[in-house]
């Protein structure tokens, strides 16, 4: 298989465990993480995306050395507050990290899926968008993202490009390969 998918947040939990299953099965896996490891199963990029700019710098560089036929925006952050207790420094954080970072990730990559037309954007979501104590800038920074998502799909689908918004679980492979199939197993 010659698909190269690129994941953020990829070198611990779901990240991780998702680049391991993807190299396991064939696929070239290419990750960015704030923090290194040793045992990523593709190539690494380090850089905050946290920070637009460096966001911005760590993508033109893939861009320029890869080619990216799907991505998994795997990236985000909490930062539980009870609502009295909120300020909007952490609100806009938290919605910077799982919003911003997802439209530019995927942004980045858009124009080579619809030429090609195939593509596969996968955005990590949360139980959180049910309700969860002191998580409402999480699940109001992932129901935006699920948003995004159902909103990309109307504008890429005649274009074979597939989109799914995977709350956390499992991910079916064959999403990514024919019919986009989707697992997600939560735990209760």
């Amino acid at each position: 298989m010659n698909k190269t998918i690129l994941i953020t947040g990829a070198t611990k939990g779901i990240g991780l465990a998702t680049a391991q299953r993807l190299k396991n099965t064939g696929y070239q896996v290419v990750g960015i993480a704030r923090n290194g490891t040793e045992n990523f199963p593709g190539h690494l990029f380090l850089a905050d995306l946290a920070d637009s700019q460096a966001t911005q710098e760590i993508l033109q560089t893939i861009a320029q050395h890869r080619e990216i036929d799907g991505v998994i925006n795997n990236v985000g952050n909490a930062l539980p507050q009870p609502l009295d207790q909120i300020n909007l420094e952490s609100l806009q954080a938290v919605y910077d990290l799982n919003v911003r970072t997802a439209v530019q990730v995927t942004q980045a990559f858009i124009a080579r899926m619809k030429k090609q037309r195939w593509g596969r954007i996968i955005n990590i979501s949360s139980r959180s968008i049910f309700g969860k104590k002191d998580r409402t800038s999480y699940a109001a920074a992932k129901s935006a993202l699920i948003g995004c998502t159902r909103t990309w799909a109307l504008e890429f689908a005649h274009l074979g490009i597939r989109l799914m918004p995977l709350p956390q679980g499992r991910l079916k492979q064959s999403f990514l390969e024919k019919q986009g199939q989707l697992e997600a197993k939560q735990k209760r």
